[in-house]
């Protein structure tokens, strides 16, 4: 009788160990920059470029440079490819003049880009994650776009 209650506690708690078990295991993937894994150039953005190219500062209040959807905007068209986009946001901001910007109407209300200092490769992702995805825009981009601004963001050259 002794053996046969042993035996019933110890199937008992042998089953029970086993049911609702889980066993996780650790696999390594690269970044997708999908739905769990963020990008690592939206908080560089927000850490290096919203101090100046903030999109949540009002058009004609308190603005000291034009948002970033802007440059996007500028920047990007059908033909401009991944690096294209990333070498030109990168030339400008390791050295920005003049001559090298796209945003004459920008150039002329705020002046040049001051020059700054970045880490290495921080440039480089900003401009990955503003390439590859939606930036926040203002809610008067649109209409500012289509000429109604009052500071001029418009594409246009300089004379």
């Amino acid at each position: 009788m002794k053996l046969i209650k042993l035996l019933a506690i110890s199937l008992l708690v042998f089953s029970c160990n086993k049911q609702g078990k889980q066993v996780y295991k650790t696999v390594y993937k690269e970044p997708s920059y999908g739905l769990k894994t963020e990008h690592p150039g939206k908080k560089l953005l927000e850490t290096y470029c919203y101090v100046c190219h903030n999109p949540k500062i009002p058009e004609n209040n308190g603005r000291i440079a034009p948002p970033m959807i802007a440059i996007k905007t500028r920047y990007i068209n059908d033909q401009t490819t991944k690096e294209e986009f990333i070498n030109q946001v990168v030339a400008y901001a390791k050295n920005p003049t003049q001559e090298k910007a796209k945003l004459y109407g920008a150039v002329r209300r705020f002046g040049v880009m001051p020059k700054q200092q970045f880490p290495e490769g921080v440039v480089e992702q900003i401009a990955d994650y503003i390439y590859t995805h939606q930036i926040e825009e203002p809610a008067w981009f649109k209409d500012h776009m289509k000429g109604n601004g009052l500071g001029g963001f418009q594409i246009e050259e300089i004379k």
